[in-house]
């Protein structure tokens, strides 16, 4: 074993923090293996697949089963959020005797364009409850904290999105409404660059982006940034370039892409829950004036649900 790779075992875990809880690996690793490289990938699919084979590897032994070296099994262990490899084989034990106490094996099947449409309700029931715990485990609930105190108090509330995204960032904007902040969802990138260029100290910025990297996303949310706005990300991909424009980065899960399932179906299960969970923690904070705000909006649309009498 080479020098470099020794001590790897005992530096801290990429990023900081506490390394993920056992329950948290697979949801890791299916939010960052698209960003790994591909000798990375083989390594974090393995300890995925086979959590309690690969406990019982050395380094070594982890290195040969996946065509690796030693050193690409510390990185991705590092990568992971684990200090070394010893961490990452403790968490991969204990997620086996997870499994083995009658934990279902996380596994997802793709859907085929000539199933059954009873087989296409259960398979993707599956992948919606996989994403969803996946994003329970893996969100960062200090992030969350962070970033629900700033949009409590913001005196005003920018969202941007594109694509499903924007439906996302619509559904944010429109719960905030109605519990009387003032938040706007732009769909329209032009739109969504000249108004952030109006943020101030004291505003809000959030940005929902999938995949990190989309340039129409990413601009507004930088004007935001450098005007002095509280800006917040909302990404599967935490390493992406939206990330260096983010005060707090809210990490989203998706199931596993498909053919007949791209990831913007899969990724707005998961943004709508992070979505969910802002709101719920801003109503509890601003709850004195969210409640009756709330209620007068139920209130201004109940004569619409009610049939009309002549």
């Amino acid at each position: 074993m080479t020098n470099d790779v020794k001590e790897s075992f005992s530096s801290p875990p990429a990023g900081g923090g506490a390394p993920p809880a056992p329950a948290a690996l697979a949801a890791k690793v299916r939010t960052l293996a698209p960003s790994m490289t591909r000798s990375m990938q083989r390594v974090a699919e393995a300890v995925a697949g086979d959590p309690a084979g690969c406990a019982a590897l050395t380094v070594t032994g982890l290195a040969e089963l996946t065509g690796t070296s030693e050193a690409t099994v510390v990185r991705t262990a590092r990568l992971l959020g684990y200090p070394g490899y010893r961490d990452l084989r403790l968490a991969l034990a204990g997620l086996a005797a997870q499994q083995q106490s009658g934990r279902a094996p996380a596994v997802t099947a793709d859907i085929a364009v000539d199933d059954p449409i009873a087989d296409v309700v259960a398979k993707l029931a599956y992948d919606e409850q996989q994403t969803l715990a996946d994003t329970a485990a893996a969100l960062d609930t200090v992030q969350l904290s962070s970033a629900v105190s700033a949009l409590a108090g913001a005196r005003r509330i920018d969202i941007y999105g594109v694509g499903a995204s924007s439906l996302v960032g619509q559904d944010l904007a429109q719960k905030l409404l109605r519990i009387g902040l003032i938040a706007h969802a732009h769909t329209d990138p032009h739109l969504a660059v000249t108004n952030a260029v109006q943020l101030r100290s004291g505003d809000a910025a959030v940005a929902i982006t999938h995949s990190g990297s989309t340039g129409d996303v990413i601009e507004p949310l930088r004007v935001a940034f450098d005007h002095g706005a509280t800006t917040i990300a909302i990404t599967g991909r935490p390493d992406g370039p939206i990330s260096q424009y983010a005060d707090h980065v809210l990490t989203t899960s998706t199931a596993r892409e498909s053919e007949l399932r791209p990831a913007a179906m899969s990724s707005r299960t998961s943004q709508l829950l992070v979505v969910d969970c802002l709101f719920i923690g801003i109503a509890q904070r601003t709850y004195e004036t969210a409640a009756p705000a709330l209620s007068a909006s139920y209130e201004a649309l109940a004569h619409r649900h009610n049939p009309r009498t002549r």
